[in-house]
């Protein structure tokens, strides 16, 4: 059984958002590691760079795929987890916690109505 925190959102294509009211946190699913296998490369975008709901904002490569990282919600990047650049496993070890990807402003709050509830996500994933 994969690890689903109650406190976020998710998003059909393995990605999940959970915020504060303001910031919100994105990276990918437990579910999405264990299917990736080892992690060993994250491109991310950069401080200051828009990304859009359903659209790509980055890749992650391990050593059975290439797979596109698709934004939960919109917003302005903040920060970038830079741990991950020299230590990508990170994504495999800790997902939802040191293997965190993005930290952004979020455009539009109501964008999290979009997502799948965790008990949503579950269902999709058994």
């Amino acid at each position: 059984m994969f690890e689903v925190p109650e406190d976020r959102k998710y998003q059909e294509s393995h990605e999940y958002a959970t915020t504060d009211g303001e910031t919100a946190t994105i990276g990918i699913t437990d579910f999405a590691q264990d299917e990736l296998g080892d992690v060993v490369f994250v491109e991310l975008p950069a401080v200051g760079d828009e990304i859009t709901q359903n659209e790509a904002f980055g890749v992650v490569e391990s050593i059975k795929a290439v797979s596109d990282l698709y934004a939960p919600i919109s917003g302005t990047v903040t920060a970038v987890n830079e741990e991950l650049f020299d230590r990508p496993e990170l994504v495999n070890e800790d997902p939802y916690g040191d293997g965190w990807m993005l930290e952004i402003d979020v455009a539009d709050e109501s964008a999290f109505d979009d997502l799948l509830s965790a008990e949503e996500y579950r269902e999709q994933t058994e």
